[in-house]
């Protein structure tokens, strides 16, 4: 029995009109399957060998496609890198899901005003996005050069070789046999002769071939050394994938985090209405970025109170917000400008100075100072 829970029998040669002895190793298929002749085992260590070599096989065949299904999971896309290759061709460049979503969001955020929460935001998402897309291009490239190849070249490399000579083995076993069958029915002398030197002929030539194919089939044990060192490779390279995605969302979420709390509010508030909790994530993210320390109302009213007089108030920036056009006013977090209303303006917007600058800034922006 082989480690795949089968014995392994070499596959059956019916015609081989190339050889010397064709006519002999047919002959000696035919009556051994008739049970006219006796068969030639194997020892048992080439039989286990054997096994051992198709069990190798089987299971890098399914790895192999299995990790090509993994890597690239869009069955069309797999048969057009293979036609490719088969080609000795470069397959076209694509982007990758990560990276058309990506550039969707980029696109989605710019029409929707880089200004604006929602825009940016989507901004924000979308060069993510594109960076895990590229580092998911990374992971294939070097999964297909560190193990993908390394297996591809056993299945069609090494073990087309093996089963060449494994196949060679067999026609000789079978020109053995036949040889033996006919001495047995040699009745004279100088037939029985004949069909001794024959023997010793055919018995030499199959042992010379069972040597050629026990030193090839001892080989595999390299091969499951070569390609424990291509998975560690493989690990080596998803870990590397999956730490820099980690990485990736972890400072996504920080500058998610960071946003005004009125814009991580749910549907089912005001857009208006700064909300007092928040998850538990993005209170934890954006640790570097507190939120005011004057309640809601204080705020709210604060505002309210500036909008409908003709005054100005100092305020502090909590957040960095880059203008979308000439009308509106660049911030830095932290710093402190001056903040009045005009009459007709948008209640989500006041007029900002910073020294001989002035524009637009929006109020979830600021904290005004007493």
């Amino acid at each position: 029995m082989g480690c795949c829970g089968k014995s392994v029998q070499p596959a059956p040669r019916f015609a081989r009109l190339g050889h010397n002895s064709s006519l002999g190793g047919l002959a000696g298929f035919t009556e051994e399957k008739l049970g006219q002749a006796e068969k030639t085992e194997l020892d048992a260590h080439l039989e286990n060998l054997l096994s051992k070599a198709e069990c190798t096989k089987l299971w890098t065949e399914k790895i192999m496609k299995q990790t090509e299904v993994l890597l690239q999971p869009n069955p069309n896309a797999r048969i057009e890198e293979f036609v490719y290759e088969k080609l000795d061709r470069k397959a076209p460049s694509r982007m990758n899901n990560p990276e058309l979503l990506g550039q969707y969001m980029i696109d989605a955020g710019n029409e929707f005003g880089p200004g604006t929460a929602y825009g940016n935001a989507l901004i924000k998402c979308g060069e993510t996005q594109k960076r895990i897309g590229a580092a998911d291009r990374e992971l294939i490239q070097t999964s297909a050069i560190n193990f993908l190849t390394p297996l591809r070249n056993f299945i069609e490399g090494d073990y087309k070789t093996i089963t060449k000579e494994r196949k060679l083995l067999q026609n000789k076993r079978l020109d053995l046999d036949a040889a033996k069958t006919r001495l047995k029915k040699a009745k004279v002398a100088e037939a029985r002769a004949a069909s001794e030197q024959e023997v010793r002929i055919t018995q030499s030539e199959f042992d010379r071939q069972a040597e050629i194919t026990r030193l090839l089939l001892e080989g595999i044990s390299s091969t499951h050394a070569h390609h424990l060192r291509c998975l560690n490779d493989f690990v080596e390279a998803q870990m590397t994938y999956y730490a820099q995605c980690y990485q990736y969302m972890l400072d996504l979420q920080k500058q998610l985090g960071s946003f005004p709390s009125t814009f991580l509010s749910n549907n089912n508030q005001s857009s208006t209405t700064p909300v007092q909790s928040v998850s538990t994530h993005s209170v934890l993210a954006s640790a570097s970025a507190p939120l005011p320390s004057v309640s809601n109302s204080v705020v709210t009213s604060g505002l309210s109170e500036l909008k409908s007089s003709s005054g100005s108030r100092k305020a502090r920036v909590l957040y960095d917000y880059d203008a979308a056009n000439s009308s509106e006013l660049s911030l830095l977090a932290d710093e402190v400008i001056t903040v009045y209303s005009i009459p007709g303006m948008d209640s989500d917007w006041l007029m900002g100075e910073r020294g001989n600058q002035k524009g637009k800034v929006p109020i979830t922006y600021l904290e005004l100072l007493n």
